[in-house]
């Protein structure tokens, strides 16, 4: 067992290295705020346990009995499959670098980062808790275009446009936004995801259900609810955790934002 300790020390010694090596210039001189950092892995969790099990049980206590398990696997699988693309290339384009309509790849597979390194995005916390804090908005904004489609899609075409969609407008639209794009760079805000996260979730949901055309059997066969219940408490995780996610943010930068923004539409008049 020693012996086999002492290979693994050896063979992960030059990763390590190139690691190290291979960290932007911006990690270096930063200062980790430990409450900040705290605070963070609380929220992570909360906005991942929005999806699951909130947003699980929210939508398979409203569809028949026989699509139950098939609706929370729906947001299972949102989450493991997000979770890989994100850590593959979705936050190196949304995060890393500052084109105007897509990033780089220069954290692919998050290469070159380490315990110290932050994003200029989020300067206090460790970038690795900034891109799962990331990653869990990326997985629940996904997963609610499933409301649309549940108890009418087939699983498999499910899981391929949950893909299709997660690479082709949400990684553009959030570098936009969040990853000094276009749009941040024209003054829009978006602080809790209202733009990112549910305008872009719900203008999806409303194509897909178009798409799909009206529902077999509505109107002549009992499309009852299996179990309100669940989706009670569904959306009792997804209220309290959403609400208390959400205040990542200190006060004092957002009154900054909020007014240098102002200045840009509505400029002050000209002094009499």
């Amino acid at each position: 067992m020693a012996g086999l300790l002492r290979r693994a020390a050896a063979m992960a010694a030059p990763l390590g290295f190139v690691t190290f090596v291979a960290a932007p210039a911006y990690a270096a001189g930063s200062e980790i705020n430990t409450a900040d950092t705290a605070w963070m892995i609380v929220a992570t969790a909360l906005v991942l346990m929005m999806t699951i099990p909130g947003l699980a049980l929210f939508y398979s206590g409203m569809v028949r009995k026989k699509n139950v398990l098939a609706t929370m696997a729906q947001s299972l699988a949102a989450v493991t499959m997000i979770s890989i693309l994100w850590v593959a290339f979705g936050y190196s384009l949304c995060f890393v670098g500052d084109g105007p309509w897509i990033g780089t790849l220069d954290r692919w597979f998050l290469a070159g980062m380490t315990m110290d390194s932050v994003n200029p995005a989020a300067k206090t916390i460790p970038e690795a808790l900034f891109m799962l804090y990331q990653m869990t908005f990326a997985i629940i904004t996904v997963a609610l275009v499933a409301g649309s489609v549940a108890d009418r899609m087939r699983f498999s075409a499910y899981l391929v446009f949950s893909v299709a969609w997660f690479i082709f407008v949400y990684i553009p639209l959030a570098h936009w936004v969040w990853g000094g794009g276009f749009l941040a760079s024209m003054g829009v805000l978006d602080f809790a995801g209202g733009l990112v996260v549910h305008l872009s979730a719900g203008t999806a949901g409303l194509v897909a259900a178009k798409v799909m055309g009206r529902r077999h059997g509505y109107g002549t066969e009992n499309l009852s609810p299996f179990d309100l219940s669940l989706a009670v408490m569904g959306t009792g995780l997804l209220w309290s955790a959403g609400s208390a996610s959400t205040a990542v943010r200190p006060a004092r930068p957002i009154r900054a934002r909020c007014w240098r923004s102002s200045r840009r539409i509505w400029p002050p008049a000209p002094a009499r």
